[in-house]
């Protein structure tokens, strides 16, 4: 049995991909924590896992913010990755772990800690990010620039973050008493030491690339589990029995200023008469307000109850959101916002379960109405929803990653 640390930082769809592998680890016998912020604890200690919180110096007000990217800096900027990673380093430098298993935020100050707790860690991906000819990393949207230019992309992203988050990186070291090294360094003796990351997406739905380096695995997807004792509320269930199945809109962890949060709740609530559908809207962190007799608004639901249950789906493509309504059997149209939304949302259309992709800032009453008459009367979408949810229902990638797990803490082991 071995002690396993898994880190999250981001929103609620970081965190519950890492409920779902901390489980299957835990069931497998290990003993699994959990360190994340305080917001998560309920999500983490919901499953039965252990949690430790992180300190976490960074406020969020969707009211002064000028937009959602402003939000979004405060998280990425070096002030922030500094913050979050002495965070981080406080919360575990006295931990007792085995291994540290390390989502893409939590590298810079995580790797550094593993070198000075002396033991392993494992990288954790939740989108495609790694160099390939296949395509352009999943980060930077749906475009394929050739072969060539799409190896030379992630070697170029890859160069900018080590030189962007250099002095971030150098404190970590510092922080801990590691000698001086270089980001980019430390990147060329991770990649010769064909250092493991485990790609939590599954593989009918982004294959993986045959050019990918020894190390790198896509085990599938690690379903979050529901929250022990969860019932559905009595409101929701008395909704969806009064009449036929409804479409689900929300952008999970998007934020806007009031002025475009209001926008596109009125865009919304026209889009749903227009198209003469039931809806159920989950305000999320963009405090979506839509009224309508039609139209209920509930809070935080599991996404396998739920999903299963509607006529289609209008999300941001968050990798974790794409995946409950690919598992779902549900068509999709996607409204993505940055980062990898726009790569999931090219990947729904790509595999047929899409009518339209609708990036959040071109978002319109007419686009939207026509796009949920076609999800909602395609048959060909419905279809191809029901075949890919059953290529992914018969995948174990949880129970792949626990094996992967491991075998690199066996290979790790002193003989």
């Amino acid at each position: 049995m071995s002690r396993i640390v898994l880190v999250g930082i981001g929103s609620r769809g970081d965190i519950a991909p890492l409920t779902g592998l901390g489980v299957g680890l835990r069931d497998a016998g290990h003993e699994v924590l959990v360190a994340s912020h305080w917001m998560f604890a309920e999500q983490i200690t919901g499953c039965g896992l252990e949690f430790r919180e992180m300190a976490l110096d960074l406020e969020i007000d969707t009211d002064t913010d000028i937009n959602r990217l402003a939000a979004g800096w405060k998280f990425s900027s070096p002030s922030g990755v500094r913050g979050m990673g002495l965070g981080m380093i406080e919360a575990l430098r006295d931990e007792p772990a085995d291994v540290l298993l390390l989502p893409p935020p939590t590298e810079y100050a995580g790797l550094a800690l593993a070198e000075a707790k002396g033991i392993p860690s494992i990288g954790l991906r939740f989108q495609p990010l790694s160099a390939t000819a296949a395509h352009a990393p999943a980060a930077l949207g749906p475009y394929d620039f050739g072969g060539r230019g799409n190896r030379l992309a992630a070697d170029f992203g890859a160069w900018f973050n080590d030189s962007f988050y250099a002095g971030t990186i150098a404190a970590f070291r510092r922080e801990l008493g590691l000698p001086p090294l270089s980001a980019r360094a430390a990147r060329r003796q991770r990649t010769a030491a064909q250092w493991p990351i485990l790609n939590g997406f599954s593989p009918s739905v982004v294959a993986r690339p045959a050019d990918w380096r020894p190390g790198l695995e896509v085990t599938g997807y690690w379903w979050p589990p529901r929250p022990d004792r969860w019932e559905p509320p009595a409101e929701l269930v008395d909704f969806l029995d009064a009449g036929p199945p409804p479409v689900f809109l929300g952008f999970g962890s998007m934020v806007d200023n009031a002025a475009g949060s209001a926008r596109m709740s009125t865009i919304i609530g026209k889009a749903v008469r227009r198209a003469g559908v039931r809806a159920v809207i989950q305000p999320g962190w963009m405090r979506l307000d839509v009224p309508g007799d039609d139209v209920l608004t509930i809070g935080e639901v599991p996404h396998d109850w739920l999903f299963p249950r509607m006529a289609a789906l209008a999300h941001h493509c968050g990798a974790g959101t794409t995946a409950a309504g690919l598992r779902a059997g549900v068509p999709a149209i996607g409204v993505p916002v940055y980062a990898d939304q726009p790569f999931w949302a090219r990947r729904l259309v790509d595999l047929g379960v899409s009518p339209a992709t609708i990036p959040y800032g071109k978002m319109s009453e007419d686009l939207l109405t026509d796009a949920i008459l076609r999800a909602t009367t395609q048959n060909s979408l419905r279809d191809n929803a029901i075949r890919m949810s059953a290529r992914i229902g018969a995948e174990d990638g949880v129970g792949l990653a626990v094996k992967s797990i491991e075998a690199h803490l066996t290979a790790a082991s002193p003989r």
